[in-house]
């Protein structure tokens, strides 16, 4: 695959994940629970992880400190999961 496809397709997977973002954060708006507002942190997060491979030219994400990013995000979505599941019944 030539270094333009790759940047294009990266550009649109990064604008993928910020729309995402977007659409959980005017969830969060309308109900005010943390756990879409959380969302729209993650998929943000995720978004920048991809802008930044492609930006830089990153050849193995997996092995820079871009991954931390990624990781970052998975985290968040599963401690946002956690809270939502172990929280109080009258919520």
């Amino acid at each position: 695959m030539s270094p333009v496809v790759y940047s294009f397709l990266a550009g649109l997977i990064a604008m993928g994940f910020a729309v995402a973002g977007l659409f959980f954060l005017s969830f969060w708006r309308r109900s005010r629970d943390s756990l879409f507002a959380t969302f729209a942190a993650a998929f943000w997060l995720m978004a920048l992880n991809q802008a930044l491979v492609a930006l830089l030219g990153v050849p193995r994400e997996e092995q820079s400190w871009i991954f931390l990013l990624r990781l970052a995000a998975f985290v968040l979505i599963i401690i946002a999961i956690l809270r939502k599941n172990m929280g109080p019944a009258g919520r």
